[in-house]
């Protein structure tokens, strides 16, 4: 890998280093890093780079096994990781999230997945998929509050297909095209560095949304004085 992405990132954020190491283990080993991400609650995992490398290294011929095949197992691990997570939302709630300085089960990613959930309903499980911490936590809220079922099955279903199956299948053509086959490393490092950015998107939404609702709460009471002397004036 670059040096530039070694100062990065650690080695298991490295989607080359970790395929690399898996050898002849790299698909089985993306699809149980893809389970974990979508339903065991640890959210700082390379999913989308991932899944981008592994077809851009089944197009390069390092991982040999049918694209066809590597999409199925692919997703099948991205939909049976959100199902796991809903039940473990379903039995557990949001419990596991009560410390505030805990490394990954803060209460806020909570907080900031339900406002998501909130805003675009059911969808918000496909749109889900492509917000790295958020697709980790969506499907614990589904779970904690009681969405039925055969609803989130066919939403999380659909968002297992289109991030999957779509961002393998976007490696897979991209490594075909001769200049990314020649610059290998540098695509990695431009799908790390795009996969991570509606992490900041979310953040920074996050904070203009905390600093509006702070100066909500700060203007009656800055009101109130002005209203007082009014009244004194009047008087």
């Amino acid at each position: 890998m670059l040096p530039l992405v070694a100062m990065l990132m650690p080695n298991w954020m490295d989607p080359e280093y970790l395929l690399t190491w898996l050898g002849d283990w790299s698909l089985w080993g993306t699809a149980a890093v893809v389970f974990i991400e979508c339903g065991l609650l640890f959210p700082i995992l390379p999913g989308d780079s991932l899944l981008f490398a592994v077809g851009l290294f089944i197009a390069h011929g390092t991982i040999d096994v049918p694209l066809w095949l590597a999409c199925v197992i692919l997703t099948v691990a991205a939909f049976l990781g959100n199902v796991s997570g809903y039940y473990i939302g379903r039995v557990l709630g949001t419990t596991l999230f009560t410390n505030p300085n805990a490394r990954f089960l803060k209460p806020k990613y909570i907080v900031q997945t339900h406002e998501f959930f909130e805003k675009y309903g059911p969808r918000a499980l496909v749109l889900a998929r492509f917000v790295p911490i958020v697709r980790t936590f969506i499907t614990v809220v589904a779970g904690a509050g009681r969405m039925d079922p055969r609803k989130f099955f066919l939403w999380t279903g659909v968002g297992a297909v289109l991030w999957a199956t779509g961002l393998t299948l976007l490696g897979h053509a991209l490594g075909q095209v001769k200049f990314i086959h020649e610059h290998l490393e540098s695509a990695i490092l431009l799908i790390v560095l795009i996969s991570v950015v509606p992490m900041f998107v979310e953040w920074f939404l996050a904070k203009r949304r905390a600093r509006a609702a702070a100066a909500a709460l700060a203007a009656p009471a800055d009101a109130a004085p002005k209203h007082a002397a009014t009244n004194h004036v009047n008087d």
